[in-house]
């Protein structure tokens, strides 16, 4: 029974990612194995469900990745967009009001930038992590909460990835102004008459942290998809698997 399971989470996985039998070799074996297609298939062994799964969130992360990556891909997107730090909203807000409102949205805009220029790295990282899953893992996920593939790469890539993103995000703030940006924001503010000042803070960590939250934030979001909106892709199989 447990070839059988994991065969159906698997093929529903693959179909939510829209990976065609063109892309995976073995998709036809899958379906054949449970039953649900007409040419003959034989059991599935640990290395094949390991397979399956690795193609199915190879294409979701991918997707992920991608969507960050393309510019206005977290400045356009409410849920990972970088705002401004809490220690400069107060300052901002004041500056806001008094006619420097495009050095704070310049501040903003800059910050995603810099995101968008970094996401790229998270892949290497990611493919490492597919490379080395086990069975145990890939039973884990499969069976587990809507977003437990995401927590799998957040504990095995997560602090790689923000060092590879730090130096990145370091050279783009450059390319695109994030400290010059910054700076004049906090000119701006200290020359207003009795504001006080701005302190210092690791804008580098604070945009990196922010960029590679993003990044985990739009992974979980292509996993929760096909764990718990299933009828919205429109197949059968989907629903049976999933359904309540």
């Amino acid at each position: 029974m447990r070839t059988v399971s994991l065969t159906l989470l698997l093929s529903a996985l693959l179909l939510a990612f829209g990976v065609k039998a063109s892309q995976a070799g073995f998709f036809d074996d899958l379906l054949g194995g449970v039953g649900l297609s007409s040419s003959p298939g034989s059991g599935l062994d640990d290395s094949t469900i390991i397979k399956g799964l690795k193609e199915a969130l190879s294409t979701g992360t991918t997707r992920a990745v991608n969507s960050v990556s393309q510019q206005d891909g977290y400045f356009s997107n409410a849920a990972i967009k970088i705002l401004l730090p809490e220690k400069v909203r107060s300052a901002a807000d004041l500056l806001g009001k008094i006619g420097f409102q495009k050095d704070v949205d310049d501040f903003v805009l800059s910050m995603n930038r810099a995101a968008e220029k970094a996401a790229p790295q998270a892949t290497e990282h990611i493919v490492t992590a597919l490379k080395s899953m086990s069975f145990d893992d890939a039973r884990k996920i499969l069976q587990g909460d809507k977003t437990s593939a995401t927590e799998y790469f957040k504990q095995k890539t997560g602090d790689k990835i923000f060092a590879s993103f730090k130096p990145v995000v370091s050279e783009s703030m450059k390319d695109v102004g994030v400290a010059k940006n910054y700076a004049q924001l906090k000119q701006s503010f200290e020359a207003i008459p009795f504001a006080g000042t701005i302190g210092a803070f690791d804008l580098e960590k604070y945009v990196t942290t922010k960029a590679v939250d993003g990044l985990f934030t739009m992974i979980g979001e292509e996993e929760t998809k096909i764990r718990t909106n299933p009828a919205a892709r429109g197949t059968e199989l989907l629903k049976k698997v999933f359904g309540k």
